[in-house]
């Protein structure tokens, strides 16, 4: 597998997303900058991680959209190629149009960080190591995570089993219908706000956000071979 992380202006999760790429799952990974105009031959997932891409100038991730490497991400999403964005990479990709939605300021106007229990609502490349309604614990850390979009858009996502993860017990944002994860209609894209790379190892004693990544790894491998 070999995964290629977007950095933007303003990213501080890219190399995080590195290193459980290639120390904890094993597997080929590099940092792409966002003028790239192409995306390294061979990429199976792109990862858009999180931090504050532009400095959330206009609103987070508005910016991040006109990158010249966001051409070619949407080309490979649009090819069927998996795309994770965690957090600010959630926000790019709402931007991009590549999920539906928007993101709101936290309901409680103040940055949350801390550790929150998520449910897993559906099975998906990215959730195959779980159960559906396991409960998992993962950190979050941001600013603006209130997941907003239409009634019928959230209906849609329900309807169609795409509402990937819901906080469980725990809204730090004030997300509708207490959304954290949505994947599109061909469910080869997530976009999540908690950070399961900052919970995939034991020496952070945090190992639930693991299953995020080898989740894909398993997807991957089965569609190579």
């Amino acid at each position: 597998m070999k995964v290629s992380i977007v950095t933007f202006p303003g990213s501080n999760c890219d190399e995080d997303a590195v290193h459980v790429a290639k120390n904890v799952l094993g597997v080929e990974a590099a940092t792409v900058w966002h003028r790239a105009t192409a995306l390294p031959e061979g990429t199976d997932l792109v990862i858009l991680p999180g931090g504050f891409s532009y400095g959330d100038a206009l609103r987070s991730g508005a910016l991040a959209r006109f990158s010249e490497i966001m051409g070619p991400v949407k080309a490979f999403a649009e090819r069927g190629g998996y795309v994770l964005g965690i957090c600010n990479g959630f926000q790019v990709l709402l931007e991009a149009n590549l999920l539906p939605g928007a993101m709101l300021e936290n309901a409680s106007h103040k940055f949350v960080c801390r550790v929150v229990p998520l449910r897993v609502e559906a099975m998906t490349p990215f959730t195959s190591a779980y159960e559906v309604g396991q409960t998992i614990r993962i950190p979050v850390a941001h600013h603006e995570g209130r997941y907003f979009a239409p009634p019928e858009t959230v209906d849609e996502l329900e309807r169609e089993g795409r509402i990937v993860f819901r906080y469980d017990g725990d809204n730090p944002n004030g997300s509708a219908k207490d959304i954290a994860g949505i994947v599109n209609a061909t469910k080869s894209v997530l976009g999540m706000m908690p950070h399961p790379e900052r919970a995939a190892e034991s020496a952070l004693r945090m190992t639930d956000g693991l299953g995020v990544f080898r989740s894909i790894q398993s997807s991957i491998s089965g569609v190579i071979s």
